[in-house]
């Protein structure tokens, strides 16, 4: 019985030192790391909704401003102007993404005609 335990416990032993070593220096992991703009258009339109409602619930332009140029657009006013209105006329999102889209355009300067209707106290337009 003692011998069978010790050469479990020495199989143990070597089976994880030769998994470590297969592991981490034979054959180790490729990592990747993706840049924002490599995202699919529909994850950057989340991602933008998403600082649409930080900005909603902060107020902090700039901040916004900040996180959305991590995108690498050439405008971001623009973006964000050209993203509201493709999602107003696709009606691709809930009203609540609208009216907080429809906040950051107004707080960047680039209101459209279209996302007038949209504002709204109560939906997080200012």
């Amino acid at each position: 019985m003692r011998r069978f335990l010790r050469s479990m416990l020495l199989g143990l032993i070597l089976g994880g030192l030769l998994g470590l070593y297969l592991g981490w220096f034979q054959f180790p992991r490729d990592t990747y790391r993706s840049d924002m703009t490599e995202l699919a258009q529909s994850f950057r339109d989340d991602y933008a909704v998403m600082i649409a409602a930080g900005y909603a619930a902060d107020s902090d332009l700039q901040g916004a401003l900040d996180r959305l140029s991590r995108l690498r657009v050439d405008d971001v006013p623009r973006y964000v102007q050209r993203l509201t209105d493709r999602v107003i006329a696709s009606s691709a999102r809930d009203i609540r993404d609208i009216r907080l889209l429809v906040a950051l355009a107004r707080g960047l300067g680039r209101l459209t005609p279209a996302m007038e209707p949209f504002l709204d106290l109560r939906g997080g337009g200012r």
